[in-house]
């Protein structure tokens, strides 16, 4: 019997020991999971080499930092986020458009940027990235649209010299349209915040009102055109990639478009491509450009916060952003990086749409100002013109109306 009592308590021991050392492994594979810093991206699958590398180089000097990343399809990006954020265990870092990131802030939902982070980037995309004068995102990469010439259309129109305003080409409308049968540009104007971005170049704002003199003026001008079919009737319904179509089907003289379309151009449409010429995008009252932002969120709720923000500012530094641009099409939001000679080449179109992208970002306009209703303000504004447009509408008194219920939203 006690011999047997003896192998009973030395099988006990044994199986005490097992389940203590599978405990503790357990636990230890839980807080390394615990302490995993979780990266979202937007489709950045392609650049895995990239984004691996600089992932590997910042354990590498952070060793008590590991870092998990997962790419997300665009299309699910806005509704994964919200859905991880309404959790108490969200990703740390996020990469978003600042306006859906702007939508999360008004809510408290991300974790406010301290100030002096912010330094290394250009000052005029502040507005980009805060509410409420704070911080809620670190800009991550950026592009600035350029205007893309057909120069056997405008030959044919008798254009010689490029229009660099909106007024000088909108003037050159019906001479394009009685001359080759074609069009001017097709102006996406329903598309998001088109609108908001075109106006905002005249200093027309949501704040500023809607109803000014030169507001005015501006509704009064994509009436006409619509009206005197001087613009696509597609104008008001279709995109930017739509507006790309007609460009490389030889139909618009002008198309405002990011410098990564050129290659979309040069593979498609090789003969349009070698008619294109390349000149800055199109400005209006201010002289200044606007640009498209990408950026990164921390949630509120994140486990490692400060770690994300370091990371965030790693990611962002000048050379991990000039290798991402060398890379693909997008410029870095890196000031050092922007400076960099390689965004100074022009001796192919591809180096000349970089050149002019870049030298745009010293001169690019201040955001359109994120406000709790942005989203509203966009729609509301964008129905106004589009009824304004069709002749449903006269200008005048639908701005005034405009102006009132862009005035309660902000109440």
């Amino acid at each position: 019997y006690m011999t047997k009592c003896g192998k009973m308590k030395k099988i006990i021991s044994a199986i005490v020991v097992i389940l203590v050392i599978v405990s503790f492994f357990a636990f230890k594979g839980k807080k390394s999971d615990e302490n995993e810093l979780v990266f979202w991206t937007l489709q950045l699958g392609t650049f895995d080499k990239y984004v691996n590398g600089v992932i590997s180089e910042f354990e590498r000097q952070n060793p008590d930092i590991k870092i998990k990343w997962v790419d997300v399809p665009y299309s699910e990006g806005e509704k994964r986020t919200l859905a991880a954020l309404l959790t108490d265990n969200p990703p740390d870092l996020i990469n978003l458009t600042p306006d859906f990131s702007a939508m999360a802030a008004q809510k408290n939902a991300l974790y406010e940027i301290p100030k002096e982070y912010m330094a290394d980037y250009p000052q005029a995309m502040y507005p980009s990235l805060s509410y409420n004068g704070k911080f809620f995102a670190i800009p991550f990469y950026l592009t600035s649209a350029i205007t893309f010439v057909n120069d056997d259309l405008a030959k044919k129109a008798g254009i010689s010299n490029y229009p660099k305003t909106y007024d000088e080409m909108f003037a050159l409308a019906e001479k394009v349209k009685k001359s080759t049968g074609y069009f001017v540009e097709m102006p996406t104007i329903n598309e998001n915040d088109t609108l908001l971005k075109i106006l905002n170049k005249y200093e027309i704002t949501p704040d500023s009102g809607m109803q000014s003199t030169e507001a005015i003026r501006i509704f009064k001008r994509y009436k006409n055109l619509y009206q005197n079919n001087l613009i696509p009737k597609e104008s008001l319904t279709q995109s930017h990639r739509e507006a790309l179509e007609k460009y490389m089907s030889g139909q618009i003289v002008f198309l405002q478009a990011g410098a990564n379309f050129l290659n979309i151009v040069k593979e498609n449409a090789p003969t349009i491509y070698e008619t294109t010429s390349l000149t800055p995008q199109i400005v209006g009252s201010t002289g200044k450009y606007d640009f498209s932002l990408m950026n990164l969120i921390i949630p509120s709720k994140a486990k490692h916060k400060e770690a994300a923000l370091k990371f965030a500012v790693f990611l962002t530094n000048k050379n991990n952003q000039l290798e991402f641009a060398k890379l693909t099409s997008v410029l870095p939001v890196n000031n050092e990086a922007l400076a960099d000679s390689y965004f100074k080449k022009s001796s192919t179109k591809e180096e000349l749409a970089r050149k002019i992208s870049a030298e745009q970002i010293q001169n690019i306009g201040e955001g359109v100002k994120n406000s709790r209703n942005k989203k509203n303000i966009i729609l509301l504004t964008n129905t106004a013109l589009a009824e304004i447009m069709s002749g449903k509408a006269d200008v005048e008194p639908t701005l005034v109306e405009l102006n009132k219920k862009i005035d309660e939203f902000k109440e």
